[in-house]
């Protein structure tokens, strides 16, 4: 008999930022690095003889979790990665639920049949993921085994060894991450003990997806959005500033247009449905000489703070200034504004420099672009 322990991996930065992982090769976020942690605290008495991932970062990085205590290499193995969704590849879901609704709703709602030109069907991932995990259950005879894969293709091995249709997503939800499922290996058949388990994350480390809501962007329409986009620099500068003294809209409004001029995804309104969810303001000149962009405005109304949006808004900034060539992004928060310095410790910022006294002092932020540098 062998035992095998499926896992997926930690939160990484796509499924915080809802966008379309696939092949794509992000980082892990700090919450997926305390779940790496607990998972570890749960591996710790496991003997285990061998330990396999992905080879994808957030893959690799999770399984460590399990080859920790016995000072197990982590062999990679590339026929255990994430469907390949072709052309959605690092596209955000609420800009594909907009373009292309019935196709995303086929994709999570009837996997059997959703195609996608360019794009692996879930067929395709069983059929080289399964093969996989059966060489390595053939290849560890009689041991005890982790591997670490990813939410969908861990999903289409399951229904492959359950005989339970990717349709019954009730019986046979996604994973959630660093879920466990225990599968023995005998007689040249698996058998599952249990599936998806994840008792071992704290409640803090457990991930709400549906609070945040899948974030629409279009950019700023000169006209229509005018209005709009000088009522949330007021709002922000005044949460800045304690007041509007000095506040003239006009001159960050024809700076939003410059910006839009050389960039068009450089400032974008937000929406979740037909709902107005807030702004970003990049600026695509400054820093351009020295390497690092710049984030001019981020701002979300007040029905939507403290729910994880603020992620997708800054997830088009690292996507632009990404695509620029920029080894870093910078911005300024307000020294008093603790909420919004703790959001972007999160995502990798820090601090280093500061401006101004009192309630007008801003701290300098800045967060690396390079691969994985910044987590």
């Amino acid at each position: 008999m062998t035992e095998i322990y499926l896992i997926r991996h930690a939160q990484a930065e796509g499924n915080r930022w809802h966008m379309m992982q696939g092949h794509w090769d992000g980082g892990v976020t700090a919450l997926g690095r305390r779940q790496i942690e607990e998972l570890a605290a749960r591996f710790r008495s496991i003997p285990l003889d061998a330990v396999y991932a992905s080879d994808l970062y957030r893959a690799v990085l999770t399984a460590g979790a399990a080859a920790r205590w016995r000072g197990l290499p982590v062999q990679t193995i590339p026929a255990l990665r994430e469907i390949n969704v072709g052309p959605w590849e690092g596209k955000f879901f609420g800009d594909l639920k907009y373009s292309d609704p019935e196709a995303i709703s086929r994709f999570i709602t009837d996997p059997d049949h959703w195609y996608l030109a360019g794009a692996e069907r879930y067929d395709d991932v069983t059929a080289r993921a399964y093969p996989a995990l059966e060489h390595i259950a053939r290849q560890n005879e009689g041991g005890s085994i982790a591997v670490v894969s990813h939410g969908i293709t861990i999903r289409c091995l399951l229904s492959h060894i359950l005989g339970i249709t990717l349709a019954e997503t009730r019986r046979l939800p996604i994973a959630g991450n660093t879920a466990v499922s225990r599968l023995v290996w005998e007689n040249g058949r698996f058998t599952a003990d249990y599936i998806n388990d994840d008792s071992h994350l704290s409640e803090a480390s457990h991930v709400s997806w549906n609070r945040a809501g899948d974030l629409r962007a279009v950019p700023l329409d000169p006209g229509a959005d005018r209005s709009y986009y000088e009522r949330c620099y007021a709002d922000a500068w005044c949460f800045a500033h304690a007041d509007l003294a000095g506040f003239a809209p006009e001159p960050y409004y024809d700076a939003a247009l410059g910006h839009l001029r050389q960039e068009p995804a450089s400032v974008l309104r937000f929406y979740e449905g037909g709902q107005s969810v807030g702004l970003l303001d990049l600026d695509p000149l400054r820093g351009r000489h020295t390497g690092y962009g710049w984030v001019s405005l981020l701002y979300l109304e007040p029905a939507y703070r403290g729910r994880g949006c603020a992620a997708q808004l800054m997830a088009r900034a690292y996507a632009l200034f990404g695509s620029l060539g920029r080894k870093s992004l910078r911005l300024h928060v307000a020294a008093e504004n603790e909420t919004a310095r703790a959001f972007y410790r999160r995502e990798g910022f820090r601090e280093i420099g500061s401006e101004g006294f009192g309630k007008s002092r801003l701290l300098l932020m800045e967060r690396s672009l390079e691969e994985h540098d910044h987590v």
